[in-house]
C-alpha cells in the first residue's frame, strides 16, 4: 500500500473510469423501450404503460391499487390528498429527509410537524413522535431513509392509538422489509421515486402511488389529472372536461413507464448484489478506529440506497469536531476515486421555507390557519449531529462489485491510516 496519499499526489487507489454508472441499463431495458416506438399508434402505449407498471408494482408490493405519476413528490402528494388532509391539518414528518416529503404536505395547504431521528437508524424515531401530536395532527409520514426500514410496529400502534393516518415515504427503499414486510405496504398509504439515482429506476423521472382503500385511491386519482377521472390514453373516449376538485398534472412518461417496468424484472437481484455490497464494507470498515459502520436493528432488511459511514474524533483520541474530520478525510478519499458526498446540508426544519415561513406566500399555511407550530434547530439535535459527522459512499450499486468494494476498503485504510497527513 502506497504510503503517500493521492491528495498528496500519490497514486489513486480507484483507477480512473473503473465505476461503473447506475442505472444498470441491460439490452433488456433497451428493447422495453423501443417497443413504445413500435407501436402504429405511439399514444396507445400511455394507458398500456401506465396500467402495465400500475398492475405489476401492485402485484410486487401485495397491495390493492398503484398509480404510476411523474415523481416520487406527486405520489406523496397524492397520499396527503387521497388521506383527506385540507388546509391547517398536520402531519408529522422526520428531521431528516429529502424536503420533498415536506413539501408534499405544504402543496395541501397543510403544516408539517417534524421529529427528531432516531441515533442508530436515522429514521423517524418513534418514542419522539406522541409528544409532537395535536388536535389538529392527520397523520404521521415515516421516511424509510437510505433504504433503512422504520421502526414501524410502535408507529403503527401511536397511529391506531391516535386515530391518524400512515403515510410511508418509500423513495429510498423499494423492496426493503421490516419484520418480513415489504416497506409501503404497512401504511394506508404510499409513496415512491423512481427517479434516475432511485433502487428502482425510471433513468430520469418518475414515481408510483399505492394504497388497499378504494376511496383513497379514488381521492388520489383525481390529483392525477386535472381533478378530473380519465385513463391515461383514453382522454378522446372518456374525458368530460369537467373538474370535480383542484387537481394537478401528474401523469408519468411512458418511456420512463416502459423503463421502470423491466428494472422492476430485476429489483430482487438488484437489491441482493448492493446488499453483498455494502456488507462486505460493514465487515471491513467496521474494524477501522474512528470510523461507524451502518446499524442493522434485528429483523430489518435495508437496501442500502446510499451506504453511510459514521466519523467519531474522539475514539482516535484528537481534538477536532466531527464535520472536521469528515470534511478531511472525505476531501482525501475522493482523490482516491472514492465517490464520497453530503446529501442534506441542514435538518429540512431548518431551511428558509421554515425559518422564514415563506410557504406559499403571505406566511400561509401557517398565518391563514392561525398555526403556532415552530422550528427551533434544538428540537432536532441528533439530525444536526448525523448531518455534521456522517457522509455517503455512493456507486455501491450493480454492476459494480466486490472488486470495487475492496479498492473503497483499501481507500479507507490508506487514509485513517495516514490521518496526520491530512490533520496538519
Amino acid at each position: 500500500m502506497s504510503e503517500k496519499l493521492a491528495v498528496h499526489g500519490g497514486k489513486r487507489t480507484v483507477p480512473e473510469g473503473f465505476i461503473k454508472p447506475w442505472p444498470h441499463v441491460t439490452e433488456a431495458d433497451r428493447k422495453a423501450v423501443m417497443e413504445v416506438f413500435a407501436t402504429a399508434r405511439i399514444t396507445e402505449q400511455q394507458q398500456i404503460q401506465s396500467e402495465g407498471l400500475a398492475k405489476e408494482w401492485a402485484e410486487y408490493m401485495g397491495v390493492q391499487y398503484c398509480i404510476p405519476v411523474n415523481s416520487g413528490t406527486a405520489a406523496l402528494h397524492m397520499c396527503v390528498a387521497g388521506l383527506g388532509i385540507g388546509p391547517g391539518d398536520e402531519v408529522i414528518v422526520p428531521a431528516f429527509t429529502f424536503w420533498a416529503s415536506a413539501a408534499a404536505v405544504l402543496h395541501h395547504n397543510a403544516i408539517p410537524v417534524f421529529v427528531d431521528i432516531d441515533p442508530t437508524t436515522y429514521c423517524i424515531d418513534p418514542n419522539l413522535i406522541e409528544a409532537k401530536i395535536s388536535d389538529r395532527t392527520k397523520a404521521i409520514m415515516p421516511v424509510h431513509i437510505h433504504g433503512m426500514p422504520v421502526d414501524m410496529d410502535p408507529l403503527l400502534e401511536i397511529a391506531r392509538k391516535h386515530h391518524l393516518g400512515v403515510i410511508e415515504d418509500v423513495a429510498q427503499a423499494h423492496g426493503a422489509r421490516y419484520k418480513g414486510r415489504l416497506c409501503g405496504s404497512m401504511g394506508d398509504v404510499a409513496g415512491y421515486s423512481t427517479q434516475a439515482s432511485k433502487t428502482l429506476s425510471s433513468g430520469c423521472q418518475g414515481g408510483l402511488f399505492t394504497t388497499n382503500d378504494e376511496v383513497v385511491y379514488r381521492k388520489a386519482a383525481l390529483l392525477q389529472y386535472f381533478g378530473e377521472w380519465v385513463v391515461p390514453g383514453r382522454e378522446r373516449e372518456e374525458q368530460e372536461y369537467n373538474a370535480y376538485g383542484l387537481g394537478w398534472m401528474y401523469r408519468g412518461d411512458m418511456f420512463a413507464q416502459a423503463f421502470i417496468r423491466s428494472q422492476l424484472r430485476r429489483l430482487d437481484e438488484n437489491n441482493a448484489l448492493r446488499i453483498r455490497n455494502c456488507n462486505f464494507l460493514t465487515e471491513h470498515l467496521s474494524g477501522i478506529k474512528g470510523l461507524e459502520t451502518p446499524f442493522v436493528p434485528e429483523k430489518r432488511e435495508p437496501v442500502y440506497y446510499n451506504y453511510v459511514v459514521g466519523f467519531n474524533p474522539k475514539e482516535l483520541g484528537v481534538d477536532i469536531s466531527a464535520r472536521t474530520l469528515r470534511e478531511k478525510v472525505q476531501e482525501a478519499l475522493r482523490a482516491e476515486g472514492v465517490p464520497t458526498g453530503q446529501w442534506q446540508r441542514l435538518p429540512v426544519p431548518m431551511q428558509e421555507i421554515f425559518q422564514n415561513r415563506v410557504g406559499y406566500g403571505k406566511g400561509c399555511p401557517w398565518k391563514c390557519h392561525g398555526s403556532e407550530v415552530e422550528y427551533h434547530k434544538d428540537d432536532y439535535p441528533r439530525a444536526v449531529e448525523f448531518i455534521d459527522s456522517h457522509c455517503y459512499v455512493f456507486d455501491v450499486n450493480p454492476p459494480n462489485d466486490l472488486e470495487l468494494m475492496g479498492m473503497y476498503v483499501e481507500a479507507f485504510q490508506k487514509v485513517m491510516d495516514h490521518l496526520d497527513q491530512i490533520l496538519e
